[in-house]
């Protein structure tokens, strides 16, 4: 399966934040939308990071509430590894794994179409192995 068919699950476009935006911002907005990890672009367009509840949870145990009027930019994850939609799920889990993140945003053009979580790569996944499995039982019984 690759990523272009996994996107067609997901609501269109990427939810981002400003890097100049507060951690308490991008807290709140991570809470509103019930997801978890936002993309940090100045423009919307280019992946200039990544900050997800983790690294907010990490700074907070480590430093406490004050890093909540610290900009995103401090915080975030820099650089984010990004896939392409002709990507497989197979490639954007092993780097995933490799990498140790949860968030992918996928790059076209070197703009971002979409972001996945290791989380909808699995879902796809389990149901790319449902249909073999399906298919295989239904050579094996005849159908």
């Amino acid at each position: 399966m690759q990523v272009l068919q996994i996107l067609k699950d997901k609501p269109a476009g990427v939810i981002t934040v400003a890097p100049n935006a507060s951690v308490a911002d991008a807290a709140a907005l991570l809470s509103s939308r019930r997801i978890g990890a936002l993309v940090v672009s100045s423009d919307g367009k280019r992946a200039e990071g990544i900050l997800s509840e983790r690294d907010i949870v990490r700074e907070l145990g480590h430093r406490g509430g004050g890093c909540l009027s610290d900009k995103v930019s401090a915080i975030m994850t820099a650089n984010p590894v990004g896939c392409l939609r002709n990507d497989t799920a197979d490639q954007v889990m092993e780097k995933m794994t490799e990498g140790r993140f949860r968030h992918m945003p996928v790059i076209e053009d070197g703009v971002m179409i979409g972001l996945i979580s290791i989380g909808d790569v699995v879902k796809a996944r389990l149901s790319e192995l449902a249909m073999e499995k399906e298919a295989l039982t239904g050579m094996i019984m005849g159908n």
